[in-house]
């Protein structure tokens, strides 16, 4: 502010005095009231050249440039991050372990529908053999040529027959081995909150060894897990 009224002053002191220049007016040396100040003015300019000289060149950079707003969030990164966060995948272990240590699974319909689809389906098979086929029914959710939920994947018709033959052959969909269910209920769980599909490389199709649909032949095999064979066009 002391800054600021010496150089308001000295400007309208010079202002003053060049007036009276043109005015042809003639001011004494030893009277001019503008002397005192233009001193002043001069001795405040060299303390602060002095206090400027003595900062850092980083500093005195942003001093020179005035106050920089700081940058404002990009919100899109911020939104990718939250989402990657969010989406990120569930880290899991193939082992029995590692299922017991969840928590009791639980679920809607979809999860419902997985869980019965790798009973009956895979409640044989290894733990990777019944993740690889949770990955196949999810491969199918996701892609365009198929149901989009889990539901109308596993119940999907077609050539006279059933996509999953346990929701056609005409027997009672129960789940009578509760060691079997639960197991199967706790891979729906997980590959359903986005863990890793990398058993079966993008499969949209399985079979056991004991057959070969003719199908198998113009598809690509990506895996082969305990007693199924794992495909994608």
């Amino acid at each position: 502010m002391r800054l600021h009224q010496i150089w308001t002053a000295a400007i309208l002191a010079l202002g003053v005095h060049s007036g009276a220049a043109f005015a042809e007016v003639t001011v004494s040396q030893s009277n001019d009231p503008t002397l005192k100040i233009g001193q002043q003015f001069a001795s405040l300019l060299d303390a602060e050249h002095k206090a400027l000289g003595a900062l850092p060149e980083a500093r005195r950079t942003a001093i020179a440039m005035g106050a920089m707003p700081k940058p404002a969030a990009d919100k899109a990164a911020r939104k990718t991050k939250a989402k990657g966060k969010a989406d990120a995948p569930v880290e899991i272990s193939y082992s029995h372990a590692f299922l017991a240590g969840l928590g009791a699974p639980a679920g809607d319909e979809q999860w419902q529908c997985l869980t019965k689809a790798l009973y009956f389906e895979a409640r044989g098979e290894s733990l990777k053999g019944q993740f690889a086929v949770a990955e196949v029914i999810l491969n199918r959710v996701d892609s365009p040529k198929y149901p989009a939920t889990v539901c109308g994947v596993v119940e999907q018709g077609g050539q006279g027959g059933c996509q999953f033959s346990y929701t056609c052959d005409g027997a009672r969909d129960v789940m009578a081995d509760r060691q079997a269910a639960d197991i199967a209920g706790r891979i729906a769980r997980v590959m359903l909150d986005g863990a890793p599909r990398t058993l079966t490389y993008g499969a949209t199709h399985f079979h056991t060894r004991a057959v070969t649909p003719a199908w198998s032949r113009r598809f690509e095999r990506t895996a082969s897990i305990g007693a199924h064979m794992f495909y994608k066009p």
